[in-house]
């Protein structure tokens, strides 16, 4: 790696960026779909927008890292700080370009991310609200991923943890779409699902009623956004605890934060290992109502949780408290800076297994398979060049 090469490496903290793919991935999974071209370019855009907060960050931190962390790449004189503005700048316009290929919806929430990480690094990470803008900022990456995933009309995602009833009016969540029988050269048309409302309301819903198009049922159904807050909610909980334990990291000496953030890691993986229900994995059957009536398992499927798919997510919950807890306690019993920088480096990594437990809980298996084995890719470079 040369010089120059392994100045950008840490600039971007390149170790950290396989903590960002699963946040799509979940959104995917937490509204019952396969990943398809959508998911990706909301991945594509996230990678993007993360690493242009880490560029950012360390140019409104420069002069506070000339006296803490002269080895940064800005203070060492590796990388100027106008290359650092450049960058941050161009990687945040490729973000918002790769998010509005996947549909106005996806953009109105990568702006929201954007304008989100902008106000962390140049002003809210110094304030008593910069844990619950990270925190925000997470949660709109995998809202990212539903919207992209949802737009771009992927397949449902036929896992077979569970079928249950479609939640209807009654229960105050949107009804997820069913496939229509369509006759030979004619389409049912219904109501169109407006995504993007007025006054910054992106994802305002009308339409829950309607009748989706063939091969189309993603853009005429109302956008489930209740099915996304669990997990959002989960992964924003995780990134707002890390966050508060990383205001220490250099001086130390703090041993409350990584206490709270302990027994908030304890609560979130106990959450995420129960059972989801009435979210991305129900699959309504086509000619029953939302308010009664009993469902129809898809085929392949089973009435009861099968018991692979559960020990799946005992077997992720319990690695990603293994990855985040026990830093954390030790950063606990003695809150000195190279244990406070190990426990968020941790914190950090930890983001994948949860991500991995999180499309499992929504019975996306195979999605969760697939995000594990980013953990050895993160881990290998982070020898190399620190996620913090």
């Amino acid at each position: 790696m040369t010089a120059t090469v392994r100045a950008w490496a840490e600039l971007l903290r390149i170790s950290a960026l396989f903590t960002v793919p699963g946040d799509a991935l979940a959104g995917a999974a937490a509204i019952g779909r396969r990943p398809g071209r959508g998911t990706a370019l909301a991945v594509g855009a996230s990678l993007c927008l993360y690493e242009a907060g880490m560029a950012l960050n360390d140019w409104a931190d420069r002069d506070e890292d000339a006296v803490d962390r002269p080895h940064r790449p800005i203070p060492s004189g590796r990388i100027t700080p106008a290359a650092a503005l450049t960058a941050a700048g161009a990687l945040t316009a490729a973000g918002l370009a790769l998010a509005a290929r996947a549909g106005r919806p996806a953009l109105t929430v990568a702006t929201g991310l954007a304008a989100t990480v902008w106000a962390y690094d140049l002003h809210l990470k110094h304030t008593q609200a910069g844990p619950a803008a990270m925190a925000a900022a997470r949660a709109l990456d995998l809202l990212l991923g539903a919207t992209a995933t949802w737009g771009a009309g992927a397949e449902p995602e036929h896992s077979g943890m569970r079928t249950v009833a479609a939640p209807g009016p009654a229960t105050g969540l949107v009804r997820a779409p069913a496939p229509i029988p369509v006759s030979a050269g004619k389409r049912r048309r219904g109501p169109i699902a407006r995504l993007v409302g007025r006054g910054g309301r992106a994802l305002a819903q009308a339409g829950g009623d309607a009748q989706p198009r063939q091969g189309e049922p993603s853009r005429q159904a109302a956008f489930p956004l209740r099915a996304t807050l669990p997990s959002a909610a989960l992964l924003g909980a995780h990134t707002y605890a890390v966050t508060a334990v990383s205001r220490h990291e250099t001086q130390g000496g703090s041993a409350v934060a990584p206490l709270s953030a302990l027994a908030a890691v304890i609560a979130l993986g106990a959450t995420a290992a129960r059972e989801q229900r009435g979210s991305g994995d129900v699959t309504p059957v086509p000619g029953r109502g939302a308010s009664g009536g009993s469902q129809r398992p898809e085929p392949g499927a089973s009435a009861a949780t099968p018991a692979s798919p559960r020990i799946l997510l005992t077997a992720l919950t319990g690695a990603y408290l293994r990855t985040a807890a026990e830093p954390l306690l030790h950063a606990t019993l003695n809150p000195s800076p190279p244990l406070t920088q190990r426990a968020v480096g941790s914190g950090i990594r930890a983001m994948i297994p949860l991500q991995a437990a999180l499309a499992a809980r929504a019975g996306a298996v195979g999605t969760g398979l697939a995000v594990m084995g980013l953990v050895p890719l993160a881990r290998t470079l982070a020898r190399k060049v620190s996620p913090t």
